[in-house]
């Protein structure tokens, strides 16, 4: 490519670019560290991009109608972070920059929400930004419709690379993107035809602009290194006709670089020193590293400002809204937890004591659905193609499609990964808690999406029913028995595995009522009996608690989740009557319990007593409650899974993996 050619064309915008190609170039430079080839390619798409068609004020970074623009080939990280500093977000200084990939920084090696004002969501995992992406523009459709487009008018750009494309991931979202008829997602492709291994021929042929089409979009395609092309592009981009919209730019990833341009050495690893000189002299930039002239400062800053106006006039249109309105709209897009949710969930349990239910926890979840989504707008349910067998749905919601902007509740199809990815970006977009079901050892194909709820501080909630062996004659394959280990060793997740209906009842108030952490519940599908006596205390939110006392000072402890709890005060009731003083603990979320104070854990655990835990999952979690916490190896067991499950009834597995009562009391005697 003729680089002068370039440069003469439109020295102004040669200008704003080579600003961010040289500061990508010398923050992966000296971080030793780092993808330059990226930013350097996507440059001039990203320079008109924020100039003339992102609607969004650097001096309000959470502004709420702002555009959402999401990179997702987070790898080039260091094109955001040179968008952000030379449009005048203040917390990316020039020193943020320079220190790119260090410890303490916030220009970490993949862009992180929460560590960087202007980073929409965390990305590096390739695909999950695209895939997050969704979400956001899902949200922002229900919200229009909800609320009007005065309060709620903007799109979701996204720059994804090959990488992105080729992720399984990708599939289950340009699919979902395509049904739902988002028009206001538009992905920038940055088509250098590059990976790391070489050539994107060595591993896929795919024509994604049939591929994309297929699937319901509008293709377009330019010169990524046009302005006046790319502005073309983008211009029809945004033009809404009832699609997401793939723009196909064809880039030269290391744009510049003349011995490393367009080829895998500009990937993943810095220039070096004289092929950034040389760069630097076929850019026409003389200056040192890291200094941008202040006329390139000040063009840059203007465009930072551009739209101020727009949040002004906005601003002003919220002003002008009624007292209850305005209140209204404010709740919606803060974080805070319905203030009504804790009476509703009172008043549920007091009536599940009296009616005693015997029902499956997914059942008894739908119950809890039920009160709630009538009571929280906020609330936006789904499903990967099992709402019948989750109880996801509630009388009244209706259904989120491109007919029903006001519904919901999504069907998101037979896309586990797309589907958790989605809610991430329900989320992050604002207005809405969004919770999703499938079968609990489908996590495994949600994996990806249900970390980063996690790493970023998502208070999604992930409904994974069918949670042992206990579904019975689906078999191993669909039988969970590591799953809830993965959970609970998750860093920043609560795992819930609740009883009865009434702590199904308190661990859907724990979960909505999270700002930071997201929420698994584990519910069974088959009929469990109410085991809670009482209603008052959220006894869930302490972890374990005491369900049924010994007659006398106990001498064994029996520890239990879910559907195994029954199992527990069976065995209990049958070594009472044998004269052992036997205690049950219901255990509905570790995580919580290991937060408790010392003094409430000895209470609810006393040592010199034997301890059995009974799940039907491996053994793995339980071993601080069976060891730890003051207990003894020889006196403590567990009563579980030690591999995978089988086909048949419900009640003939528990029998033949000896989870029983029967089991339980042997074991407690012979401990004894």
């Amino acid at each position: 490519m003729d680089i002068a050619a370039r440069r003469s064309a439109d020295p102004d915008h040669w200008t704003l670019a080579s600003a961010i190609r040289v500061l990508s170039m010398d923050a992966v430079e000296a971080a030793n560290s780092g993808h330059p080839g990226m930013p350097m390619g996507m440059a001039d798409v990203a320079t008109v991009l924020f100039r003339d068609h992102l609607k969004f004020d650097a001096s309000a970074p959470h502004w709420f109608d702002r555009d959402r623009f999401i990179l997702s080939a987070g790898h080039g990280s260091m094109l955001i972070y040179s968008l952000l500093h030379l449009t005048g977000y203040e917390q990316m200084t020039l020193d943020q920059v320079r220190n790119f990939r260090q410890l303490g920084a916030i220009t970490a090696g993949h862009p992180e929400y929460g560590h960087v004002e202007g980073v929409e969501t965390t990305t590096g995992p390739l695909g999950q930004g695209l895939a997050t992406a969704v979400g956001f523009a899902i949200a922002e459709e229900a919200m229009r419709a909800e609320f009007g487009a005065d309060l709620c008018d903007h799109r979701t750009w996204v720059i994804a690379g090959d990488g992105c494309l080729m992720e399984g991931i990708s599939h289950e979202a340009i699919a979902l993107a395509g049904h739902q008829q988002l028009g206001r997602l538009i992905v920038l492709w940055d088509n250098n035809d590059i990976t790391i291994d070489g050539r994107v021929s060595l591993s896929d042929r795919t024509d994604q602009h049939a591929r994309f089409a297929a699937a319901g979009w509008r293709v377009l395609s330019c010169d990524g290194h046009d302005a006046a092309d790319i502005d073309r592009a983008l211009t029809e981009a945004a033009q809404d006709d009832g699609r997401p919209t793939l723009v196909d730019c064809k880039t030269i990833i290391g744009f510049g670089a003349p011995n490393k341009a367009d080829s895998s050495k500009a990937h993943g690893s810095p220039l070096g020193k004289d092929e950034i000189a040389a760069t630097r002299e076929a850019y026409g930039w003389s200056h040192e590293p890291f200094h941008i002239p202040n006329q390139v400062v000040a063009d840059w800053r203007a465009i930072g400002q551009r739209g101020a106006t727009a949040r002004a006039a906005w601003n002003d249109r919220v002003d002008a809204l009624d007292d209850a309105a305005r209140n209204d709209f404010a709740s919606r897009i803060g974080t805070e937890a319905n203030p009504r949710l804790n009476a509703i969930i009172d008043a549920f349990k007091v009536q599940t004591l009296e009616a005693k239910p015997k029902v499956a926890t997914r059942k008894a979840s739908e119950n809890v659905l039920e009160v709630l989504n009538a009571e929280m707008p906020e609330n936006f349910g789904g499903s990967a193609d099992l709402t019948g067998s989750n109880n996801t749905k509630t009388g009244g919601q209706g259904v989120f499609d491109a007919g029903n902007r006001m519904g919901r509740y999504i069907h998101y199809g037979i896309r586990e990964h797309g589907m958790a990815a989605a809610m991430n970006g329900i989320w992050l977009h604002g207005g809405f808690r969004p919770y999703g079901g499938t079968f609990l050892t489908f996590t495994d194909y949600a994996r990806g999406a249900m970390r980063l709820s996690s790493l970023m501080g998502l208070p999604v909630v992930y409904v994974m029913t069918h949670d042992s062996i206990g579904l019975g004659e689906d078999g191993p394959t669909h039988q969970p028995v590591e799953h809830l280990a993965i959970c609970r060793a998750t860093p920043n997740t609560l795992t819930f595995r609740p009883c009865d209906q009434i702590e199904t009842a308190e661990a859907w108030e724990i979960a909505l009522s999270q700002d930071a952490t997201p929420s698994v519940l584990a519910l069974s599908r088959q009929n469990l009996p109410l085991l809670r006596e009482e209603t008052g205390e959220n006894l869930t939110a302490k972890g374990a608690y005491v369900l049924r006392e010994a007659s006398a000072e106990a001498k064994v402890v029996l520890m239990a989740t879910g559907s195994e709890v029954e199992i527990a005060v069976a065995a209990r009731d049958a070594l009472e009557a044998q004269g052992i003083a036997t205690r049950v603990v219901s255990v509905p979320s570790m995580e919580l319990f290991r937060d408790q104070p010392r003094d409430y854990r000895q209470s609810v655990l006393p040592a010199n007593t034997v301890r059995i835990a009974i799940e039907a999952a491996i053994r793995q979690p339980w071993d601080w409650l069976l060891l730890g916490e003051r207990g003894n190896e020889d006196r403590s067991a567990f009563v579980g899974m030690e591999g995978f499950g089988a086909s048949g009834p419900a009640p003939a597995l528990y029998k033949d993996f000896g989870i029983t009562a029967e089991a339980v009391v042997e074991r407690a005697k012979a401990l004894l």
